[in-house]
């Protein structure tokens, strides 16, 4: 029995754990005007944080064909693979998962299992790499299919936006309230849980820091805990500073620069939190 995973290139692994796992990312596309780009492959995140404040219009977002997925899960069962799980990010924010799905039907060599992990970035990227280590100790699909559900259950993904302008110019939000958070010079803080996506408005940014620092501490101990920006290092290394205290002792956080898929609508500056809640006893 060899089960293979598959996600897609908003999970923010970072590229060695995707290598040691042999885990396939299928990427989504970013396009400039006629100009697509591979996320991930074809365009660096330096580049495109670079280009992002200046673009006008702003480039737009695609997700790949079932064909993608389909060439995709018939080359793993080429390579040996006798059942594949495909991990996406969540419906409320993207149609990957329906694409992946549809790309499953069309694959009569193996069979594939789509889940949607209900999250984003490191959010999901933590339940990918949960199912590729199960995978690799040999758990069944089954096994491995409630282990990632039950984590999904326990992930949270919080994150203070700079700016409301990306919001609203990529269509995301209703046009009067960007305009009146741009006026008020509110911070858009945005929470993502159980794949239903939500926001709160905070007047400055240092509220809006304190405030997430303030959500992953209600959510519990931890499992788990990640730090995720857009083009933000130095932030982002003073909210690992200013939060030392939530991390799980003895493990060294892992942090993700968020693929430009989901910097084109959240902005540069963002910083944030992927945090796994401890299992209940």
């Amino acid at each position: 029995m060899t089960i293979r995973i598959v996600t897609d290139s908003t999970c923010d692994l970072p590229e060695d754990i995707i290598a040691e796992y042999g885990i396939s990312v299928v990427p989504l596309y970013i396009n400039y005007g006629d100009q697509g780009y591979l996320d991930g492959i074809e365009l660096s995140r330096e580049e495109f944080y670079t280009r992002l404040p200046d673009a006008n219009p702003l480039p737009t977002t695609a997700t790949p064909s079932p064909l993608k997925f389909t060439q995709v899960y018939e080359s793993l069962a080429a390579e040996g693979a006798t059942e594949i799980l495909s991990i996406h990010i969540s419906i409320s924010l993207s149609a990957t998962v329906d694409q992946a799905r549809l790309g499953a039907q069309e694959t009569q060599v193996v069979p594939v299992t789509v889940l949607d992990s209900g999250q984003l970035s490191l959010g999901m990227g933590r339940m990918v790499l949960t199912a590729a280590k199960a995978a690799a100790a040999g758990l069944s699909k089954d096994v491995i299919v409630s282990l990632v559900k039950d984590q999904g259950t326990r992930t949270h993904v919080f994150a203070a936006l700079d700016t409301l302008e990306f919001l609203r110019r990529s269509g995301r939000m209703n046009w009067a309230v960007a305009g009146l958070g741009s006026l008020l010079q509110i911070k858009p803080l945005l929470k993502m849980h159980g794949g239903t996506p939500e926001s709160e408005r905070i007047r400055t940014r240092e509220c809006a820091i304190k405030r997430v620092i303030e959500l992953v501490e209600g959510v519990g101990p931890l499992e788990e805990l990640a730090l995720v920006h857009t083009h933000a290092p130095e932030e982002a290394e003073t909210l690992r500073q200013r939060s030392a205290h939530l991390f799980p002792a003895g493990r060294a956080p892992m942090f993700a620069e968020v693929t430009p898929v989901i910097g084109t609508h959240i902005g540069p500056g963002a910083v944030g939190f992927a945090c796994v809640a401890a299992p209940k006893e």
